[in-house]
């Protein structure tokens, strides 16, 4: 199925993308194209993971897995499909974590496989304009790979393109901002401090938003 996925996003996605947010991208070249790496990124709309997949050269798509909540995700059978085949997610059950399970176990298991992990750790959708509070999922990945890429990025626009709650997206043009690695140093307040602290200096850079 690799070779659908690869053709829905270079064939279907990425043109839509550019006509739906006729996105720049600065730093493109900060952008992993091997792993275990992990792409961190703020979290406005359900653009976000497929304008991120489409910035990706064709050659390293295979590799780029986003982390997905799974009871939204997996319901359905034709959401389970698009999600397992198209996007190729790691399955994250948010809803069993009460339970004490591992729910990073994918997460690790993919990037152990040399995976692209693309996180939003925030969890859930904000407004597009400021960070919520970031999760510390992402600190215990770092850990666990701290050879490992972490790649800031903040998205601008997405937001305005498909706002939570809407079904129809909008043109309007988008930034991509890809920011220097970040190294798991030991501490794990820390290194969610430089990662905050990233992403808020990458959204001070971005442009004002505009009409595509």
């Amino acid at each position: 199925m690799r070779w659908l996925r690869r053709l829905a996003i270079v064939a279907l996605f990425r043109p839509l993308a550019r006509v739906f947010t006729g996105a720049d991208i600065v730093g493109r070249e900060r952008l992993p194209l091997k792993g275990p790496a992990i792409l961190v990124a703020n979290h406005a709309s359900h653009v976000d993971t497929l304008l991120l997949l489409t910035i990706y050269p064709s050659r390293a798509l295979d590799r780029v897995r986003p982390a997905a909540a799974a009871d939204y995700f997996l319901k359905g059978a034709l959401m389970s499909w698009f999600s397992r085949s198209i996007l190729n997610i790691v399955p994250v059950a948010r809803d069993r974590v009460a339970t004490g399970e591992d729910v990073l176990a994918p997460a690790r298991a993919a990037l152990a496989a040399g995976d692209i992990l693309l996180v939003f750790p925030e969890g859930t959708r904000g407004d597009g304009e400021a960070m919520t509070r970031l999760k510390n999922g992402v600190s215990r990945l770092a850990a666990a790979f701290p050879d490992a890429p972490v790649v800031p990025i903040w998205l601008q626009g997405a937001a305005r393109v498909l706002p939570k709650g809407a079904a129809v997206p909008v043109p309007m043009n988008c930034t991509v901002l890809v920011g220097e690695p970040l190294k798991f140093g030991g501490d794990r307040a820390e290194f969610m401090a430089a990662l905050k602290a990233a992403l808020e200096a990458l959204h001070a850079q971005a442009p004002p938003q505009r009409w595509a």
